[in-house]
């Protein structure tokens, strides 16, 4: 909040006619109830009742110079004070605290990891990286949430500090408005009164005398009553933008508290909710790395034990059939007994088969002996000298 507008006192009404606006002194204010008055939304009290009333016999309104300044001191006042009320809203804003929040609303959606790879010794080779990996991430968050929440809490204080300075600009601003009302009640009082009294006389004098410069009289007068009027205008424009003034004024007010109560249920509820958050999902990490861990060792210990079941059975098999199988099997007997005796009946076939040869065989060298021998002895005979020729 600006340090000047923190310097400004809530002031009582005081009316002056003169060239240069007089300083108010500081007093207390009390406000009354609003009663149903024609453009009046703040009754006056009997003091300052009584100090319009004694101020009607001020005002002059051919003092040119007192009432060109009518009212300007309060209208000075109004303008600088929304000036400032404008620069306090203009630095009260979130926006850099905004930004942080969603920064960190993107980094902690972001607060996962996944593997690339797959299978068992993918797993172990980054069993160890991604447990550092959500430790540095939830470092890193942790930091960014402290941050935060000490920016939160400046902000909290400083719009607590706001929402206190508000009531004191509200009084402010309705110190100003009465002032401004009973600056227009004296003005119309004296209009009134001079367009009633001092006016109608010149005007019924001018017309019964006839002279000109008592015409002129009456028309300068009633000139001076009509831009009076007018400022009196003006004053009531001013006084409409003080009444405005006040309902923006609790409206940035609630803004103010609605703002440091969002704050205050961020920093007691939100940001702790996203430090459990934080440690819950590294614990729930931790799980699925040691389940899944146990799940792999559990799968490669089954395959073992069935891979070796496996082995067992075909080894404990071909031994037991090696122990029961014979030396020399039944097969190889019967095949062995089978050629033997084929074999003997082949020799058997083969000597008969020679034996018959060897006895025809014999017959006929009987016979080609028989011929042999019969020829030469044909042939003995018939040699001369025989006993035969």
């Amino acid at each position: 909040m600006d340090e000047k507008l923190q310097e400004m006192k809530v002031e009582a009404p005081v009316l002056s006619f003169d060239t240069v606006t007089a300083e108010p002194a500081p007093v207390e204010m009390t406000l009354t109830q609003p009663q149903a008055q024609p453009k009046q939304e703040i009754v006056l009290t009997p003091e300052e009742q009584q100090q319009v009333d004694s101020f009607v016999s001020q005002i002059d309104l051919r003092n040119t110079q007192a009432i060109m300044n009518y009212g300007t001191g309060t209208q000075k006042k109004i303008a600088d004070f929304s000036q400032k009320a404008l620069d306090n809203v203009r630095t009260s804003d979130l926006g850099d605290t905004g930004k942080m929040i969603s920064s960190l609303v993107v980094q902690l959606k972001n607060f996962d990891i996944e593997d690339e790879e797959k299978g068992l010794a993918a797993f172990f080779k980054k069993k160890k990286n991604k447990a550092q990996m959500l430790k540095a991430q939830y470092s890193q968050i942790e930091t960014n949430v402290t941050e935060i929440k000490n920016e939160l809490e400046k902000r909290q204080i400083q719009l607590m500090k706001d929402s206190a300075l508000m009531d004191r600009m509200y009084e402010m601003n309705l110190s100003y408005f009465k002032e401004l009302t009973m600056y227009i009640l004296a003005g119309k009082e004296k209009l009134r009164l001079t367009r009633e009294t001092e006016l109608r006389e010149m005007q019924e004098k001018a017309a019964a005398s006839g002279l000109a410069e008592d015409a002129q009289a009456a028309r300068d007068l009633a000139d001076l009553c009509d831009r009076f009027e007018k400022k009196l205008y003006d004053l009531e424009v001013t006084r409409t933008i003080a009444l405005q003034t006040g309902p923006q004024i609790r409206m940035v007010q609630a803004s103010n508290t609605v703002m440091a109560e969002k704050i205050q249920s961020t920093i007691v509820n939100t940001i702790p909710l996203w430090k459990n958050q934080m440690v819950i999902a590294m614990g729930v990490e931790h799980s699925l790395q040691a389940a899944k861990a146990q799940r792999e060792v559990s799968d490669m210990t089954n395959q073992l034990l069935k891979k070796n079941a496996d082995a067992l059975k075909m080894a404990t098999v071909e031994s037991v059939k090696e122990s029961e199988r014979g030396i020399v099997d039944m097969e190889t007997l019967r095949h062995t007994n089978e050629a033997l005796i084929s074999t003997l009946d082949e020799v058997m076939a083969i000597q008969e088969d020679g034996r018959a040869k060897r006895l025809a065989a014999e017959q006929e060298l009987a016979d080609i002996e028989n011929q042999l021998r019969d020829k030469m002895l044909q042939l003995a005979r018939k040699q001369p000298g025989s006993a035969t020729s």
